[in-house]
């Protein structure tokens, strides 16, 4: 669907984008998994997620109508916006409301009313020293405007190692002549709205159902430099045999969650 389609009144699609990220690290000793949990549960406080999500409404071309948040003991925190879309189309001549989203040094606007969400989950393995920080969000519209403009964004807002990504075009809207239409855009895979940065760093497959508008992306990150997974200890604190028994229990870690597998 190259040409726009002249509707009959709003357009009445849901477009839902699900993201599930995964920040891994080791954490040597008890107290050090204690300190993990702490400076994860701070660093992605509902203060900063509020702000991240507000970037993320502004991206994809909304006002913010409510926030609702909420930080939990002993972690995690939670933060839902209502949505509404701008009485007028953006101004900014390069933006482009199917093509790939900005990273997170350069912010856009407009879009349709809806619910953008977010959910933290920090925790720590109790005997290998694995912790996994997880965030859950969700970006839902209603209208012409994608919430696939939000992932690099996204993506680039967190140490994602691991990134699942869902998108599903839902309902069905009208054309002036009657015609029902299920989809208003081209999309064959989520990688398809990546910026090129965001492909070459990432290991990708795609599971999709095209018939039913289901599109699925995991993602893996290339590069394993295992200092920066370590928290709270430098690689000079090991000897070469406890750094690649660490680095083992990491990316054993990592493909366990890409492939949604235990591996033995």
């Amino acid at each position: 669907m190259n040409q726009k389609i002249k509707l009959h009144g709003f357009n009445n699609l849901t477009k839902s984008l699900s993201f599930n990220i995964f920040d891994i690290s080791y954490a040597k000793t008890e107290q050090h998994r204690k300190e993990y949990i702490e400076y994860i549960d701070e660093l992605y406080n509902a203060e900063r997620l509020t702000e991240i999500l507000t970037n993320v409404t502004r991206i994809i071309g909304a006002n913010v109508l409510n926030v609702a948040r909420q930080d939990y003991d002993p972690q995690g925190a939670s933060v839902t916006m209502l949505i509404a879309e701008h009485d007028a189309p953006p101004t900014d001549p390069d933006f482009d409301e199917e093509g790939p989203g900005p990273l997170p040094d350069s912010i856009v606007a407009h879009l349709d009313k809806s619910h953008v969400t977010v959910h933290t989950y920090p925790e720590s393995h109790p005997d290998n020293g694995i912790s996994t920080f997880r965030v859950d969000v969700d970006v839902s519209t209603c209208g012409v405007i994608s919430p696939l403009r939000a992932l690099n964004y996204l993506i680039h807002s967190f140490d994602s190692d691991i990134v699942t990504i869902d998108y599903r075009v839902r309902g069905m809207t009208r054309d002036v002549d009657g015609t029902k239409h299920y989809i208003d855009h081209d999309i064959n895979s989520i990688q398809n709205f990546l910026t090129e940065e965001t492909q070459n760093e990432y290991q990708m497959i795609d599971v999709n159902v095209y018939q039913e508008n289901i599109f699925h992306t995991k993602m893996l990150l290339k590069d394993f430099d295992i200092d920066n997974y370590l928290f709270g200890a430098g690689v000079d604190e090991f000897n070469a045999e406890e750094l690649e028994d660490i680095e083992m229990r990491l990316r054993k870690e990592m493909l366990e969650i890409f492939y949604s597998r235990n591996v033995e």
